[in-house]
C-alpha cells in the first residue's frame, strides 16, 4: 500500500503553490478552489499548508512553520484549519471519494452501503 500523498499545498516562505499532477483528472473548478484555499491560508497565518490524502483515503489538512518564524500564528492556524473543515466539508468529502474510487480502486457500491 502506498504512503500518504500530498494533493496540494502552499508555502509562504517561497511564495509558491504546488498541485500534484497525479490528480490532473480533478475538474479545473475544484483545482482553482484548492489553490485559493491554500494560498489564502498561508497569506493569513504564514508557514506551509498542505492537503494530504491518507492511506485510507481520508484527508488531512496540515500546517507547519519554520522554527524561527516569529510571524507564524499557531492559534489562528488551528482555527483556520477548523473553519476550512467546516465550510468545505462537502469538497473534502468529494475529494476523499474521488481518491478512494480512482486511486485506491475501491468499489463504489461498498461505499454507498456505509
Amino acid at each position: 500500500m502506498e504512503e500518504r500523498i500530498v494533493l496540494c499545498g502552499a508555502n509562504a516562505y517561497e511564495q509558491k503553490y504546488y498541485f500534484n499532477e497525479k490528480f490532473n483528472g480533478i475538474p479545473d473548478s475544484i483545482k482553482d478552489e484548492l489553490h485559493i484555499i491554500c494560498v489564502l491560508f498561508t497569506e493569513e497565518v504564514g508557514g506551509i499548508f498542505t492537503i494530504v490524502f491518507e492511506q485510507d483515503g481520508s484527508i488531512s489538512l496540515e500546517t507547519q512553520a519554520e522554527e524561527d518564524d516569529i510571524y507564524y500564528d499557531e492559534i489562528s492556524s488551528g482555527l483556520l484549519v477548523s473553519e476550512i473543515r467546516r465550510k468545505r466539508q462537502e469538497l473534502l468529502e468529494s475529494l476523499s471519494l474521488f481518491y478512494r474510487v480512482f486511486i485506491l480502486k475501491e468499489d463504489i457500491s461498498d461505499m454507498l452501503e456505509e
